[in-house]
């Protein structure tokens, strides 16, 4: 996992850990972890502007899918991908088929439609790298976005017809994100909205 994760830090380093032994430490903790083949690591807290673009964006999202069938879930949603191993917390997960939950644990869940992650300094070079490609295992998958919380950006990646991952870049505030899996924009003015740099 080395060569997988640099960031978030390292919290066990003492030996391999089961799914099972994981979950059990996970239960009491206050703080999460992310558990890739056998190696447990401590994921960072959030600032202030990922909290306000947090809140920005699941507001939008909650309005938008609230007559369809997907949901949105905030960090505290663990998610798992039986193909790779990865237990995380994504930022923001929208599930569009139900809540499916992982054949170890009925307190995480499996196929997201859609996960949206919140750059941060201590994580953006994970997310963006080798998360991205743990993310890319998940056969249900059709959108990742990532949003900067230090400056306007946002990476918004889609799946096309070939099984292609597209890149749409926004840099500008006058720039509207488009859920391309969910049929409709987002202002980056309402992702960013109180937002200072």
């Amino acid at each position: 996992m080395d060569d997988i994760v640099n960031e978030p830090v390292v919290a066990y380093q003492k030996r391999r850990y089961t799914v099972e032994e994981y979950l059990e430490m996970e239960k009491p903790s206050q703080v999460k972890h992310e558990y890739y083949q056998g190696e447990i690591f401590a994921m960072s807290g959030a600032g202030l502007n990922h909290n306000k673009i947090f809140s920005n964006v699941f507001i939008e999202l909650g309005s938008k899918l609230k007559s369809t069938p997907c949901r949105p879930y905030g960090s505290d949603m663990r998610m798992n991908i039986p193909e790779n191993t990865l237990f995380t917390y994504p930022d923001i997960s929208i599930y569009c088929n139900g809540l499916m939950h992982s054949d170890v644990d009925e307190e995480t869940f499996i196929s997201p439609t859609v996960i949206i992650e919140i750059l941060s300094p201590s994580t953006k070079n994970y997310d963006r790298g080798k998360k991205f490609n743990l993310y890319k295992d998940i056969p249900s998958l059709k959108e990742y976005i990532m949003i900067d919380s230090e400056s306007i950006s946002v990476e918004a990646y889609h799946i096309n017809e070939e099984k292609n991952w597209m890149l749409n870049e926004h840099k500008e505030i006058c720039d509207t994100l488009t859920f391309v899996s969910m049929g409709f924009d987002v202002p980056l003015s309402e992702i960013y909205n109180y937002v200072n740099f």
